[in-house]
C-alpha cells in the first residue's frame, strides 16, 4: 500500500540562546494510505513538534520528511505553503475559525486561497459540511454553534481542498467528553471512507478510535 508519509531519523531542536533543547530526536516511522495513527504521550514529548514537521509548518533540524513520496523538508517556503494548502488538512484543538464568518464561508478559506472560482467554492464548501452532518448549520456563525459543532467545522474546512492527509492536534483537547466522542465518530467515518488521519492527543480513550498507537517521550519513539 502506499506510503502517505515517511520521516527518516528527524530531529528539532530549539535554541534559547546558547541552550539547545531538543524535542524531536531521531523519529522514524511510515504512515500508509488510509491509516489512521494516533501519537501518544506526555505534555512536553514532542508530539505537537512532529506534527508541525509532517505538516511542512516547521523543518527539522535533521533528517528527511517525505509527503506521498515527496521529500519535503527541503523546499521554499513557497512550496510548502502550497503543500500545507493543497495537501494537508489541519485541525486544531482551538478550532481557528473567523468568528465574522460563517460556517459555510470559513470551510470555503483554503479553496479562496487556491483560486477555486466562488459557484464551485459554494459547491464544494457545502459538500464538505454535508460530510460532518454540518449542512443546515452552513448560515451560522462561530458564536451561534456549540463547541463540537466549531470543531465539525473544522474538519470540513481540512476536508475542503480533498488533501492527501488530514493532521488533528488534541481536535478534542477543548470540548467535553460527549462532544469528543462526537467528534471522534467522525473521524472514524472519514477514515472508513479511506482518509488518511494522523492524531495527536494524550487521552487513551481518544486514541482508541484509531488504527495504529505511536507512543513519544523525551522526543523519541518508545513503543
Amino acid at each position: 500500500m502506499a506510503k502517505i508519509v515517511r520521516v527518516e531519523n528527524i530531529e528539532k531542536i530549539y535554541r534559547l540562546g546558547e541552550v539547545e533543547v531538543p524535542a524531536v530526536r531521531g523519529v522514524s516511522f511510515e504512515v500508509e494510505a488510509g491509516n489512521f495513527v494516533s501519537i501518544m504521550g506526555p505534555s512536553g514529548c514532542g508530539k505537537s513538534t512532529l506534527m508541525h514537521l509532517i505538516g511542512c509548518l516547521d523543518r527539522p533540524t535533521a533528517g528527511k520528511v517525505y509527503l506521498e513520496d515527496k521529500e519535503v523538508s527541503s523546499l521554499s517556503d513557497n512550496a510548502l505553503a502550497g503543500i500545507r494548502n493543497k495537501r494537508v488538512g489541519f485541525v486544531f484543538q482551538m478550532f481557528n475559525l473567523l468568528p465574522r464568518l460563517n460556517a459555510q464561508e470559513n470551510v470555503e478559506l483554503p479553496l479562496i486561497y487556491s483560486g477555486v472560482p466562488s459557484e464551485k467554492r459554494m459547491e464544494r464548501s457545502l459538500n464538505a459540511l454535508s460530510q460532518v452532518g454540518l449542512f443546515d448549520r452552513a448560515g451560522h456563525r462561530p458564536t451561534e454553534l456549540s463547541g463540537g459543532e466549531r470543531q465539525r467545522v473544522a474538519i470540513a474546512r481540512a476536508l475542503v481542498n480533498e488533501p492527501s492527509i488530514i493532521l488533528a492536534d488534541e481536535p478534542t483537547g477543548n470540548l467535553d467528553s460527549k462532544s469528543g466522542e462526537e467528534i471522534m465518530r467522525v473521524f472514524d467515518k472519514l477514515n472508513s471512507l479511506g482518509a488518511t488521519i494522523i492524531m495527536v492527543t494524550h487521552e487513551i480513550n481518544i486514541a482508541k478510535y484509531s488504527k495504529r498507537i505511536i507512543h513519544l517521550r523525551d522526543g523519541k519513539i518508545i513503543q
